[in-house]
């Protein structure tokens, strides 16, 4: 298309698509999948627009016009619910494809001890259901038509991840989701991740288990520090993660 018929392309993604990344659930995907191609569209495209930095940063290798446009959510038509934090019982969250359910296990000795102290429940909303070893967990079926209602049943949002190049070309959309609806989020510092969280202001950051404990328990017990943290969060997804922050961005990749 770029070279015969002299079409401008642009490329676009939101992955590190160009690293071998097979897992037991997508090992029959990954036969159709040609790694090595991704610098050579690279080069063909017009433009590129890459989700974060790190994406960015390697389409730069291969392409002079690159553009960074962020994972972004509807705030006006569909991510516009707002999580009101009172004194319920708690439920924490995490929301995914199974091909990224095992990134839970990251913090599944948290979340047991946990609830050996404190009374809540976890929550998983994904496309399969996984076998967790835990008290008091529900499992939600992914359903584009519930999502957002779905969500707001957490309190908390969590991103556990593997510190890894594949994990380093994430774009953070559960966390973008999560805040974007006023829920406060717990995540691991890779990527994209310590650009969207702001260490005690919207969530925190956290790479032991004492770490995600502490953070956990705290806004557990707290229903007003999860009120502003939430709010905290939702201002800055509406200032930069959202649709209605990024259009210009997008439309100036036809120009």
């Amino acid at each position: 298309m770029a070279k015969l018929w002299r079409k401008k392309l642009i490329y676009d993604f939101d992955d590190a698509i160009w690293i071998p990344n097979t897992s037991a659930e997508n090992k029959l995907v990954s036969w159709f999948k040609a790694f090595w191609k991704v610098k050579y569209i690279c080069k063909w495209a017009y433009k590129v627009a890459g989700g974060n930095d790190y994406l960015c940063n390697y389409a730069g290798q291969y392409n002079s016009n690159v553009v960074r446009i962020p994972t972004c959510v509807d705030m006006v038509r569909m991510h516009n619910g707002i999580k009101q934090h009172g004194d319920h019982k708690v439920v924490v969250g995490w929301t995914g494809s199974h091909s990224t359910l095992p990134f839970i296990y990251e913090v599944i000795d948290v979340l047991n001890e946990l609830q050996e102290e404190l009374d809540f429940t976890f929550l998983v909303i994904a496309d399969k259901k996984p076998e967790l070893p835990l008290r008091d967990w529900q499992f939600l079926p992914w359903n584009a038509t519930t999502e957002i209602a779905d969500l707001l049943r957490m309190d908390v949002g969590i991103m556990p991840l593997h510190n890894d190049a594949w994990s380093e070309g994430k774009c953070g959309f559960k966390l973008i989701q999560y805040l974007s609806l006023g829920i406060p989020a717990v995540a691991s510092p890779v990527g994209v991740n310590k650009t969207i969280i702001e260490e005690g202001i919207n969530g925190h950051l956290c790479t032991t288990k004492e770490a995600w404990k502490a953070a956990l328990k705290k806004l557990v017990q707290d229903a007003a520090l999860r009120q502003a943290m939430g709010m905290a969060g939702r201002t800055k997804m509406l200032n930069e993660y959202s649709v209605q922050s990024q259009k210009n961005n997008f439309i100036r990749l036809f120009s």
